[in-house]
């Protein structure tokens, strides 16, 4: 996510460190490139000219403390205007008093509502809600279906009504919730392919019938300054309460997320990085702060391992580690640990410097399939004892894994570097086995 933005800032920066100094030559040197990067990521030129102007006024005659560089400061000081760029802190949903809740979701057709419905849906099932979805698109061919087929596979109802009118699908879904003791309506409704009246008038007829507690404007990462130029449109018609960002996993770059905020003055609430689920975020300005200038976003990785790890499994694998019992069973148990925290593109993503890293770098899924299946083509005893695994078992491994013999030597070679490294770990006194995060990682 951002990669590019990430890379091209980092070289902005640089030029200013090294530097005795913050004077105001080296500080304007390095906001002309800054201002470069930000207009050719597609940010608003008015967001960037303001953006500047905070960081540079800010910047000029600032001391350089000892402890840190002249680039350092320069870091600190962009990393606090991007925050407040992007909204300071979370704003989450704000829950009415009335029951059921209902939240209204719109934007313009292909921006990924109806798949940002179905990860809403889970997201809220696992904060113990009770979601329904009520399928108000009547228009998009086959979008009641496609809201049914989400909500088959994250077990939430789709309130379907007569598949005609609109207003009276909300206002009958809302009726359903409450029969059926669902406590969050869901209201999936239909997008155009650019902002009309007809189609706004009947947005604002649901809103005034059903009076929702949250109306979320789903925008399109990848659009830029067009994702922009439909929430203000939106925002006109509707005041929504905020925004979701989508398709942030492809290649972005990043103008949207930088600009929607400042221009609409409406919150960033969530962020889509791909289409499982499970692939939703709620929005940290600070932690996309973080993210944009290459520190990575170390508190969403661990919150990821701890809504999907398995603590009694971590503990038990703690105490195998310390008694240095640690098998290619366990091994295999980690990997799904690992899997159930999303591609491991986004997880590398999340460690600062990661932008940095060759291009090249094999952070592919597949490597994780290709693991798993050479390990289940091993026999128990095999998992256990992998002294075992002479010339003719790696051969019937090769095999059994549609892998090669070179590639199950190197995942042995693999796993007796990682039991001399838990070896070692165990050895250290007064420390024991950190908690939450799989192969040991706090």
């Amino acid at each position: 996510m951002f990669d590019d933005l990430i890379l091209k800032l980092d070289g902005a920066i640089k030029k200013i460190r090294g530097a005795g100094k913050l004077s105001e030559k080296n500080i304007a040197d390095a906001m002309r490139e800054i201002r470069r990067v930000l207009l050719e990521a597609d940010v608003n030129y008015q967001v960037v000219k303001q953006f500047i102007a905070a960081v540079q006024s800010k910047a000029v005659g600032q001391e350089v403390f000892q402890s840190i560089t002249p680039g350092q400061q320069v870091v600190k000081i962009v990393h606090d205007e991007l925050v407040s760029l992007l909204g300071q802190a979370h704003v989450p949903i704000q829950w009415g008093g009335t029951t059921p809740s209902v939240i209204m979701i719109v934007g313009l057709q292909g921006s990924g509502k109806t798949t940002f419905a179905g990860k809403l849906g889970a997201m809220l099932k696992q904060q113990e809600r009770q979601p329904l979805f009520a399928a108000a698109d009547v228009y998009r061919p086959a979008a009641i279906d496609q809201l049914i087929t989400v909500g088959k596979r994250v077990d939430i109802p789709v309130f379907e009504g007569d598949r005609k009118n609109p207003v009276a699908i909300a206002e009958g879904s809302v009726q359903e919730a409450r029969q059926k003791h669902r406590d969050v309506v869901i209201l999936d409704t239909a997008g155009r392919l650019h902002v009309d009246n007809a189609m706004m008038d009947e947005l604002v007829d649901i809103k005034n019938t059903v009076k929702p507690t949250e109306i979320l404007f789903v925008a399109d990462g990848m659009t830029g300054q067009d994702a922009v130029r439909s929430a203000q449109a939106f925002l006109d018609y509707l005041d929504f309460d905020g925004i979701v960002l989508t398709k942030l996993d492809g290649d972005a770059k990043g103008g949207a997320a930088l600009s929607i905020r400042s221009i609409t003055g409406k919150p960033i609430k969530f962020i889509s990085t791909g289409e499982k689920p499970d692939q939703l975020e709620p929005f940290h300005p600070d932690r996309m702060a973080s993210r944009i200038l290459g520190m990575g976003d170390i508190v969403t990785l661990v919150e990821k391992a701890q809504s999907t790890v398995d603590q009694e499994k971590a503990e038990k694998l703690a105490q195998k580690l310390r008694k240095q019992s640690f098998t290619f069973e366990d091994f295999l148990d980690q990997l799904h640990q690992v899997k159930k925290m999303g591609p491991i593109s986004q997880i590398v993503g999340m460690l600062p410097g990661a932008a940095k890293l060759p291009a090249n770098l094999d952070v592919d899924d597949h490597a994780l399939v290709k693991v798993e299946a050479i390990i289940n083509s091993m026999t128990r005893e095999e998992r256990l004892k992998p002294q075992l695994i002479n010339g003719s078992r790696r051969k019937r491994i090769a095999r059994g894994s549609g892998s090669t013999v070179q590639d199950v030597n190197r995942l042995l070679r693999q796993f007796q570097s990682m039991q001399k490294m838990m070896k070692q770990m165990s050895r250290m006194k007064g420390k024991g086995m950190p908690k939450g995060m799989p192969f040991g990682f706090g």
